[in-house]
């Protein structure tokens, strides 16, 4: 049975596949090595400080932020940007770790605006009221507005060149 054209008002003037080519295949690959790496990262930090790091949990987190970060280099190079390239592995790490740093103060700048210039932190509210604008500054705009850097950074900066490499990680022939 043949289906009926769409009327054009909803039609995409550009279909998606030419308005972000190719883009969306590396993108929901980045979402996937982040989910993995987040885990990963949890996992270390909880299973750190309800073991031998009980009384130091600021270490548990930078182990943890350590294995996710080489754990993320690793997944992106080798599978969400697997075609891109350009650099040698030592200029895609340091780049890497650049862009980064870079995402982590700005996951912490939309809670820090929200905690320090709006002053939105207890006395001047209640506690609920923190933790609630900690939550949706931190972990909503903050990681989004991070997680929106890295894919473009890394795309531009890190792995740079389109088709650097074959399907199979080598180089392009």
């Amino acid at each position: 049975m043949r289906q009926a054209r769409r009327p054009a008002a909803f039609r995409w003037p550009v279909g998606p596949s030419r308005w972000w080519p190719g883009k969306l295949d590396e993108l929901l690959k980045f979402a996937v090595t982040g989910a993995l790496c987040w885990v990963a990262d949890t996992g270390v930090v909880y299973t750190l400080k309800l073991t031998v790091l009980g009384e130091k949990p600021l270490t548990a987190r930078v182990i943890g932020v350590v294995v996710a970060t080489l754990a993320s280099y690793g997944l992106n190079r080798e599978w969400s940007f697997r075609t891109r390239g350009g650099r040698p592995w030592r200029s895609e790490l340091t780049l890497f770790l650049v862009c980064s740093a870079i995402g982590v103060a700005l996951t912490v700048l939309p809670q820090a605006v929200s905690l320090y210039l709006l002053g939105i932190r207890v006395p001047r509210v209640g506690p609920a009221t923190q933790a609630l604008a900690n939550f949706f500054t931190g972990q909503v705009l903050g990681v989004l507005l991070a997680t929106g850097f890295r894919f473009w950074a890394f795309r531009r900066f890190v792995f740079p060149e389109a088709d650097a490499r074959d399907r199979n990680g080598g180089p392009a022939a």
